[in-house]
């Protein structure tokens, strides 16, 4: 259970955050001045801080650099009842998370609390590096025995106690987040904010503003001064996800801050510096954007002075066991009993090409784990996809010897080998019967046909005997762009 600390003299508010925050998730502590908040922070260790601006005794902004001394990874929102935000505006250059404008909006104020209180946990909670799982009680680690991952563990370790900029590269669901975060628990800045922008999830013309701040009257809307993420992040490490999303002005003025540390609001003409590590990351091939003048090359070689590629788990599938070891272990919580796996059900799960990776590994095993009848999953829990991959895997599949004057070579009986596969797929379907097999079959033909011509369309159309325009309509139905290099 998360706590969060409210600092606030008014009766009123803190009435209204008792009601706003009422769940079993989150447990909420009052206190009503900047010296009683102090004193109960050793003792409840609240995950995040709210405090008022204006109060007796401590102000919010005193509160503010003794709660740094306390505990410098401490996220901490003010919030403020008057126009002039001037002093929100100094308070998060000292390392406030964020500041409110009473009275507040509730639904993004509940946003902003879930954001403040993911980045504690981004802060505060250890990345293991356990390749052979000795520890059961952590709550998240890059795992992995495969030689792929050991070449990223090694990685992780050469560039952490760096300042360098790091590049992380791989499929969605590969875990880019969890290698960025262990860069950032083993560098010097450990003790310094880190902050994550999903770039692909702002849109564009917000972006600029989250990472730069912005100046009052400089938009529709930016009826205050705002501070950015790179202001709020000094002395830390920026997590920069889904950069190649990022829109050409943006990348510009991202460029600018890694050559020489300095950029403007959005609306000012003041140079700001910021001593801040950016970590970024990406799912789609940069070099592909490069050249298609998509992302600027010269940002593209600042960002790139150390790449960790990180193996899709199609690729490391020795991992498996271990992954799932780790993620029923992590299901069951604290002191809970970790369901059973048998071989049949690990096998299924081996068998399957993942193409959402760990984290389509993690949420198929929290399905199974509610749908399981008894203490073990079994392969019938598993989701319809993953079952029938396994069924085909099964099939039997007849080869005749074709024989000619000079050679003798193997070659699949087609009719008989297609039937043997499709008679596997209905089988399974008349027990399943949401699985639809048309939509199943046609999206891995797709995906091993563009496999088998290294992403060319126009190879990959012909060799499934459709037009180019179809397959690029069957890319996009299927969202196999994330998952295939496709030219």
């Amino acid at each position: 259970m998360e706590k969060l600390l409210l600092i606030d003299d008014e009766a009123d508010v803190q009435y209204s955050f008792r009601r706003i925050f009422d769940s079993p998730e989150l447990e909420l502590h009052t206190a009503s001045s900047g010296e009683e908040g102090l004193r109960l922070i050793p003792k409840i260790k609240p995950d995040l801080v709210i405090s008022d601006i204006r109060m007796a005794g401590f102000n919010g902004l005193e509160t503010l650099r003794k709660i740094r001394v306390l505990d410098p990874k401490l996220p901490v929102i003010l919030m403020t009842a008057y126009g002039t935000t001037q002093t929100a505006i100094e308070a998060m250059k000292l390392g406030a998370y964020d500041y409110l404008l009473k009275p507040f909006d509730v639904p993004k104020l509940k946003v902003l609390v879930a954001a403040a209180l993911k980045a504690a946990r981004d802060m505060r909670q250890a990345v293991v590096l356990q390749p052979m799982l000795e520890a059961e009680d952590y709550e998240s680690g890059v795992i992995g025995r495969s030689e792929a991952m050991q070449s990223v563990f090694k990685l992780i370790g050469q560039t952490a106690a760096t300042d360098a900029t790091v590049l992380i590269t791989g499929e969605s669901g590969t875990g880019k987040e969890l290698v960025a975060r262990a860069l950032y628990h083993f560098s010097k800045r450990s003790e310094r904010p880190f902050l994550a922008i999903n770039c692909a999830a702002i849109p564009e013309n917000l972006l600029e503003s989250e990472l730069f701040g912005h100046e009052k009257g400089s938009f529709t809307g930016a009826t205050v001064q705002r501070v950015g993420k790179f202001e709020q992040c000094n002395g830390g490490t920026l997590f920069l996800d889904e950069i190649g999303d990022m829109s050409a002005t943006t990348q510009t003025k991202i460029l600018r801050v890694l050559q020489n540390g300095t950029f403007e609001r959005v609306g000012g003409n003041q140079p700001l510096t910021a001593d801040v590590r950016i970590i970024a990351a990406t799912n789609q091939p940069l070099e592909d954007a490069v050249a298609n003048k998509e992302f600027r090359e010269d940002l593209f070689y600042r960002l790139n002075v150390v790449r960790i590629q990180l193996p899709p788990l199609r690729e490391r599938k020795e991992d498996i066991r271990l992954l799932v070891d780790f993620f029923l272990r992590k299901l069951a919580g604290p002191g809970g009993r970790p369901k059973s796996i048998g071989e049949a059900t690990l096998a299924a799960l081996e068998g399957y090409h993942w193409p959402g990776n760990v984290r389509e590994l993690e949420n198929t095993l929290r399905r199974a784990t509610v749908v399981a009848k008894g203490g073990a999953i079994l392969p019938s829990d598993l989701s319809p996809e993953i079952e029938a991959a396994a069924q085909v895997a099964k099939a039997p599949i007849a080869t005749t010897t074709a024989k000619t004057s000079e050679t003798t070579t193997s070659q699949p009986t087609t009719g008989t080998d297609i039937a043997s596969l499709a008679q596997a797929l209905f089988r399974f379907a008349r027990l399943e019967p949401k699985m639809k097999v048309l939509p199943l079959v046609e999206r891995e033909l797709v995906i091993e046909a563009l496999k088998e011509t290294r992403g060319n369309q126009v190879q990959a159309a012909r060799l499934l005997g459709i037009t180019r325009a179809t397959l690029r309509k069957r890319v996009e139905k299927f969202g196999i762009r994330q998952e295939v290099t496709v030219h």
